[in-house]
This record gives structure tokens, sequence and C-alpha cells, in this order.
């Protein structure tokens, strides 16, 4: 019997698949001591309902840390990358990297579209 751990689809952490999760916890990886609210919310695109959710998911799942202070006089939220939350999002990113690499060598040349990059990670994506 195969090990789970070797279907790198298994790996896929749903927390972080969600493309608004996926966008806030790429902007806090480059981001060692986080970022506030509204900067979330414009790299995002996202409305302050829509962060919220996605924050509350993320931090219920111990992978960001969230905390509110108040510069000059005005509230300001902090978000960053919980240690358990950079280790557990890298897990992810590797297994996307295995799922995108797997599916990229089952693209025949006939099956791409002129003008789309059909590279990944500098591996070319069509087979010779």
């Amino acid at each position: 019997m195969s090990n789970p751990n070797d279907n790198p689809y298994a790996r896929l952490e749903r927390i972080f698949h969600e493309p608004g999760r996926l966008a806030i916890m790429s902007g806090l990886l480059g981001s060692p001591n986080g970022l506030t609210f509204a900067q979330l919310k414009k790299a995002g695109n996202m409305t302050d309902g829509n962060l919220s959710r996605h924050l509350k998911a993320l931090e219920k799942a111990n992978a960001v840390t969230i905390k509110k202070r108040f510069v000059k006089n005005r509230p300001q939220t902090m978000v960053a990358l919980s240690k358990r939350g950079r280790k557990d999002f890298l897990a992810y990113l590797q297994a996307l990297e295995a799922v995108l690499l797997d599916a990229a060598g089952k693209i025949e040349p006939n099956q791409t579209q002129p003008g789309i990059n059909t590279s990944v990670f500098g591996v070319q994506l069509t087979k010779a």
C-alpha cells in the first residue's frame, strides 16, 4: 500500500488553498514583521469583511497571529505568520510545486496556446 505522504494532492492544505488565504499567506511570507490589515486588504484586493473572515480562519488554524494596537491614537491590526503557519505554508508550497510539476509532465506540446507562458519554477511545462 502506498504512503499518503507520497501523494502530493493529499498534502495540499485546504486552509491555504483558497485564493484569498493564499494571497494573505504569500504576502506575509515575505514580511517577517507582519503586515497591517490595510496592507493585506490592498495587496489582496479584498473587502474588510472578506479579509476579516479569512484572517479568522487562518488564526483559528494557528497559521497567523493577530495583534491590535493603537498608532497615533488610531487602531491598527497587525498580522504575522506564526512559526507553525510558516512551517505549514512552506510544506503546502512544496506540495503545490509537486502537483504542478506532475501536471506539467502530462502536457503535450499541442495542448498549449500561443502566448501562454509554459514554464513554472524554471521548468518547461511542455514535453519536447
